[in-house]
């Protein structure tokens, strides 16, 4: 367990090494920060002195070492636009691409599963069909037709629902919550299913394909022949070895709809990281552009990291063949 551990950290700390290459190399050369900074009646030497104050004319070598230095001691800099620390400026919006992406995440099961079960079971039935052909359209739509169809019915047309923002909030410490106040759980909703319908439709089909090979296997074939109730066939047996890809699926899931965020939250208004990326990329923001891609790959290997402990856990296969990992 100890020695699996240490194998996926060790490649941990070589994929952040990478990204944290990719994200200085990428985001040097995206544009001028200082231009966008001053006005045009600075001088050249103003500019020039301000570059010096920035590091950007020191050697790249020089800057992407002080780069490493700053992310592993916690230090983001600050906002070449707004001269605020980064770290705050994270923080401030985190909260909400978090809670964004639970509640998305909590629609993605709460529909995909039983939808996955219920086509793997009744495959030919009518209503199966039906959801499959949804789904599949569902998935095949760009998520901000979807996000503008959403704001148009219900927020335009029936005016259900709000159509931009975050709502009341209450502060908890530092996170800001909209848990807790009737105008922001509202606010969630529209893009919560804006950003769960591609994750329900792959949950869906990934519960249903594996659920289908399961009940194909020849252990499930013995089981019937015993005369062990189909419940329990199906949902003790059939659905309990089917649950195990599913929860790769599912971790990787979350740290997909954190990520792929930015344009439900661009549609939407929603004061999330994705949106504080894409004012820094308008702005030639380089280092919150850079934080944002770091923090971005250090949340999907952790999530990736405790995925594979669960499934070293769950599964006695990876136990039984440690040269896999």
């Amino acid at each position: 367990m100890l020695g699996f551990i240490a194998r996926r950290l060790l490649q941990s700390i070589f994929v952040m090494l990478t990204v944290s290459l990719l994200a200085f190399a990428l985001f040097r050369f995206v544009g001028d920060p200082v231009a966008v900074m001053v006005g045009q009646e600075t001088s050249i030497e103003d500019q020039e002195r301000l570059r010096d104050e920035l590091g950007l004319n020191d050697p790249v070598i020089t800057q992407y070492t002080r780069f490493l230095g700053d992310l592993a001691t916690g230090n983001f800099g600050f906002s070449y636009r707004t001269r605020q620390p980064i770290g705050e400026m994270i923080l401030d919006r985190m909260p909400a691409t978090l809670e964004l992406g639970i509640v998305s995440l909590l629609i993605s099961l709460i529909v995909g599963i039983p939808a996955g079960i219920y086509t793997a079971l009744r495959s030919d039935g009518v209503l199966s069909n039906a959801i499959l052909i949804t789904t599949l359209i569902g998935v095949s739509i760009p998520t901000f037709v979807i996000g503008i169809f959403l704001i148009y019915l219900f927020g335009v047309q029936l005016g259900w629902l709000p159509t931009f923002g975050r709502g009341g909030v209450v502060e908890i410490g530092w996170w800001k919550t909209s848990f807790l106040t009737i105008d922001g759980l509202k606010a969630l909703i529209l893009p919560a299913i804006t950003l769960g319908v591609y994750q329900l439709t792959l949950t869906m089909r990934l519960v249903r394909a594996e659920m289908q090979d399961v009940l194909n296997t020849d252990f499930i074939t013995f089981a019937t022949a015993r005369g062990i109730d189909y419940r329990s066939i199906h949902y003790r047996h059939a659905l309990r070895n089917s649950m195990i890809p599913v929860i790769t699926i599912i971790g990787l899931q979350f740290g997909g709809i954190i990520a792929f965020s930015i344009v439900t939250e661009s549609v939407f208004q929603w004061p999330g990281m994705g949106l504080l990326f894409l004012d820094s990329i308008k702005f030639v923001d380089v280092p919150v552009m850079a934080t944002y891609l770091v923090l971005i790959a250090l949340i999907f290997v952790i999530i990736n990291l405790i995925v594979d402990i669960l499934y070293f856990v769950i599964d006695p296969r990876v136990r039984l063949k440690p040269e896999a990992g």
